[in-house]
């Protein structure tokens, strides 16, 4: 189906205010400068958690800053989401995904933590992951301190995040790592070959457009990175049993609508539990206007629902 007015007035209205990278703008420092110099957008709604913090947590490279969000005060024994922000490896930080993390934070009644991994192009693949996977651990080996249980511990991003979230999974399956009980992956990138029907099919107009994509990945990729490698495209990973289950959230008019939902397939083929909810009329990123769009809401409500199903917090 077609992108609804009021949608296709949102994707018109976000597309005219980024930057057309891989067509007009190819360098990515002048692409967030140009984000940078945008008017100052209306506050949007935030929902309220307990207590927010600011820190730093130990990384291969140095630390790594990480927002800590809690939904009670009193914080005990609770579940503890690891969140990887959007932003096609390139864009993105704390502050761009704080309403998201919120209502991740709220949604699921967890400890969410929000990691500013490193970007691309000047951190090219694999520090991104090598971030995600060093926030992982800290998060484990700190859970009892934050108030959270270590025995329920979800990954969950958007986008880009979404690949993080399952790279990480696959790695901590891989390396005998903590244990995650749930993955959320909101339309991830997940295959850097970029084949599928849905990149032909919505090149265009949804926001995110292919040609937009191929320079993301041209980024993260750097000169030298394998973009078959399982810890790059999750999609071409031999093996995906074992895996934690998943909720896999897709967009209609996204060129990543086919890799996530042939994600979420080899999942339950593979004995995993996982399940799939393709928004139809929608466009890429759409979550991020929850409080405009009555289907984002509803995204948000699925995503919350099978967070605290898989974390014991229903």
């Amino acid at each position: 189906m077609a992108l609804d007015p009021l949608s296709q007035k949102i994707v018109d209205v976000l597309s005219a205010g980024f930057p057309r990278v891989g067509e007009t703008v190819f360098d990515a420092a002048e692409a967030r400068a140009s984000l940078a110099a945008l008017p100052a957008k209306a506050e949007i709604p935030r929902t309220p958690v307990a207590r927010i913090e600011d820190r730093t947590v130990p990384g291969t490279a140095g630390p790594i800053p990480v927002r800590l969000y809690w939904p009670g005060e009193d914080a005990r024994n609770l579940p503890v989401v690891v969140f990887f922000h959007g932003g096609g490896f390139v864009f993105g930080n704390l502050d761009g995904h704080d309403a998201m993390a919120r209502d991740l934070c709220a949604g699921a009644g967890a400890i969410v933590v929000s990691v500013d991994y490193r970007l691309a192009p000047e951190h090219p693949c694999p520090a991104a992951a090598e971030d995600a996977y060093s926030s992982l651990l800290w998060v484990h080996e700190n859970a009892v301190s934050l108030g959270g249980d270590p025995a329920r511990i979800g990954v969950a991003g958007d986008s880009a995040g979404g690949n993080l979230a399952a790279v990480t999974c696959l790695r901590s399956r891989d390396e005998k790592g903590p244990a995650i009980s749930h993955q959320l992956l909101i339309y991830p990138a997940l295959d850097s070959a970029q084949s599928t029907a849905s990149y032909t099919a919505h090149a265009e107009g949804g926001f995110l457009t292919a040609r937009a994509m191929a320079w993301f990945w041209e980024q993260y990729l750097g000169p030298e990175a394998d973009g078959g490698h399982p810890y790059v495209s999750p999609l071409r990973a031999p093996d995906l049993s074992g895996l934690p289950p998943a909720c896999v959230i897709t967009a209609e008019h996204d060129p990543l609508r086919d890799e996530g939902e042939a994600y979420a397939i080899r999942l339950a083929e593979s004995g995993v539990g996982a399940e799939v909810h393709r928004f139809d009329g929608a466009f890429h990123g759409f979550l991020s206007v929850s409080h405009i769009l009555g289907y984002a809401r509803e995204a948000l409500s699925l995503a919350a629902s099978a967070q605290r199903k898989a974390l014991g917090t229903e």
